[in-house]
């Protein structure tokens, strides 16, 4: 299997230092074939499109020298970050929707990875996700990587959440792309992979509306198939006992517990890439499961996604 090779990294135009361009390098050290990365840029200024008194072509001309001094900033700062072995490309282009911006770059040129750092909130101190964040998790066709500001998890651990309860084909081709792309991860950072699950509680009104119901035979039962298919899932790909985790309760709480636990430093999981008012009522798991946790996140999409902002779409 092979690791990402052709890598859009996207600038924080806020800071010097560039931990997702950091991170882009390091997984390109690690691939087997040549790696090509593209830091981006997507800037945009209302300002330039008012000014009704220049012409379209000394606007356009403006716009090109912003564009030009930005990338010369960015030169500056991708400087070290350098390395011989991996191509790097700087590319800034006029466009007011960041997030579209991406997205449009991932189709032209068939990114594999877009990877991008979150940022911490001053006054909370936690990890504060951008509206881009969330449009690209939501919309981007490839896997992204969110990067915290620490060390990835060379000889550490990285957390795979998997949903083995489930029987839906696309849960389950989204757990085996999950574990094949975490053990192709860990291989590589020589770091140990985890497989991470969470089963549903017992509704507590059932035994109101069923008296005769038996709750524990209940949550053993669930217990016991969320195991069975936990066993059948890592022996598939060799993977230790001792290495799995199957817990009672909502994914949001267990997978963060569980990185907290084992100081991992990457979670690989699973996106539906819902958007609209399904998103806005329901949310994504994936999301919710995001904002609880402080180390690297790679989202996957199911097979078969398609974007909303595909340019060849309906």
């Amino acid at each position: 299997m092979s690791i990402y090779n052709n890598i859009l990294v996207v600038a924080n135009i806020d800071a010097e230092q560039q931990p997702a361009l950091a991170r882009a390098m390091q997984i390109g050290r690690k691939s087997k074939s040549p790696c090509k990365i593209t830091f981006f840029l997507a800037i945009y200024d209302f300002s330039y499109e008012m000014t009704s008194m220049l012409s379209s072509d000394e606007r356009d001309a403006m716009r090109a020298g912003v564009i030009h001094q930005r990338e010369q900033w960015m030169k500056e700062v991708a400087a070290p970050y350098h390395d011989d072995d991996i191509e790097l490309d700087i590319k800034v282009v006029w466009h007011n929707r960041p997030y579209e911006a991406i997205i449009s770059e991932v189709f032209a040129q068939d990114f594999e990875l877009v990877v991008k750092t979150t940022r911490k909130h001053d006054v909370l101190e936690s990890v504060l996700f951008t509206p881009t964040d969330w449009h690209l998790l939501r919309k981007c066709p490839c896997a992204v990587l969110l990067v915290k500001d620490h060390d990835f998890p060379e000889h550490g651990h990285i957390v795979a959440s998997v949903h083995v309860g489930s029987e839906n084909e696309h849960h389950l081709d989204l757990n085996h792309r999950m574990v094949r792309k975490t053990l192709d991860l860990a291989e590589r950072l020589n770091a140990t992979p985890h497989l991470v699950n969470s089963y549903p509680i017992t509704p507590p009104n059932i035994t109101v509306e069923l008296p005769e119901f038996d709750p524990t035979i209940y949550s053993d039962s669930v217990r016991g198939h969320h195991l069975k298919s936990m066993k059948a899932l890592r022996q598939e790909y060799g993977i230790d006992e001792e290495q799995t985790i199957v817990e009672q309760g909502l994914p949001q709480d267990v997978i963060p517990k569980a990185v907290e636990d084992l100081n991992a430093g990457l979670v690989v999981l699973g996106t539906s890439g819902r958007t609209g008012l399904s998103a806005v009522f329901l949310g994504n798991t994936a999301e919710n499961i995001i904002d609880k946790i402080n180390c690297d996140v790679l989202a996957l999409k199911p097979s078969g996604y398609i974007s909303p902002l595909d340019p060849n779409g309906e």
